[in-house]
């Protein structure tokens, strides 16, 4: 699909992976529809895109509120004109803790933004979507949605949902004018500890007991590979060396990858 000229939704476009595509689709001749519930975040991702005056508008809400959102197609419409894509990008952690000790309020927060921001989002501007002579709906997933990892069980059961309903909605898609893409990133350098309100400090003694850092995927190249990935139409795509790998050995070893990574948390979790 091309992006020139075209109209594009971007949920978490306030920081991070968000921002990032939002500010490549704006230098490849989009028009975007920033959404994000951190305002002063859309106002930074606003200023960063002074050279696409006019083709940025902003959206403050909560992907969870399903009201907010299913009045979100008719603002991006009055502002745009049309609607010709979707990223959902927005999502969040856990803390980095077990089962046992994760507070159902939390869980429910997790999967309400993760999971069911996807389907509110989805089921929002799939009509508009529909009705174009060609679009794009991409979702986010994580390699935490094919890939047990201890201490973000809730982060991960809503990646895993986020991985069969994209599916399922590629498969349903089939002989319309919608292409639709599932994405699996690795390690990200974005903030999203501190943009899930989790603490750090245990995640950073664990790296740094380790001896070196993982290496992880800047913003603005997963960005690029996001968008990429929507042009081409691909059914899915992961991003960095890490989920290429865990990709591949799960598929192959399911037992031996998930004790690779429960072996590699077990310093974070004590």
């Amino acid at each position: 699909m091309q992006i020139a000229d075209k109209v594009f939704v971007v949920t978490g476009g306030g920081n991070g992976m968000g921002r990032e595509v939002v500010l490549q689709l704006l230098a490849r001749g989009a028009r975007v529809a920033a959404v994000d519930l951190n305002e002063a975040g859309l106002a930074e991702t606003v200023a960063l895109a002074k050279a696409a005056e006019g083709r940025l508008t902003t959206h403050a809400l909560n992907v969870g509120d399903r009201a907010a959102v299913l009045a979100l197609p008719d603002a991006v419409i009055a502002a745009h004109g049309q609607v010709d894509g979707l990223f959902n990008v927005a999502g969040i952690i856990q803390p980095f803790v077990k089962i046992g000790e994760l507070d159902f309020d939390v869980i429910e927060r997790v999967l309400t933004v993760n999971f069911w921001g996807v389907v509110n989002m989805s089921k929002a501007f799939l009509p508009h979507l529909l009705a174009r002579p060609a679009s794009a709906l991409l979702n986010v997933s994580s390699m935490g949605g094919f890939l047990p990892v201890p201490g973000q069980a809730a982060y991960g059961a809503s990646k895993a949902a986020v991985k069969l309903f994209t599916e399922a909605l590629y498969a349903e898609s089939q002989g319309t004018p919608l292409a639709v893409t599932v994405i699996f990133p690795g390690g990200v350098g974005t903030n999203i500890t501190a943009n899930s309100g989790v603490d750090a400090s245990k995640l950073e003694a664990a790296a740094a007991s380790g001896g070196k850092a993982p290496k992880t995927t800047t913003p603005q190249d997963a960005g690029r590979q996001i968008i990429d990935a929507m042009e081409r139409g691909a059914f899915r795509a992961t991003i960095g060396a890490d989920a290429r790998f865990m990709d591949r050995f799960a598929r192959l070893s399911p037992r031996r990858a998930t004790l690779l990574i429960a072996n590699q948390m077990k310093s974070l979790l004590g």
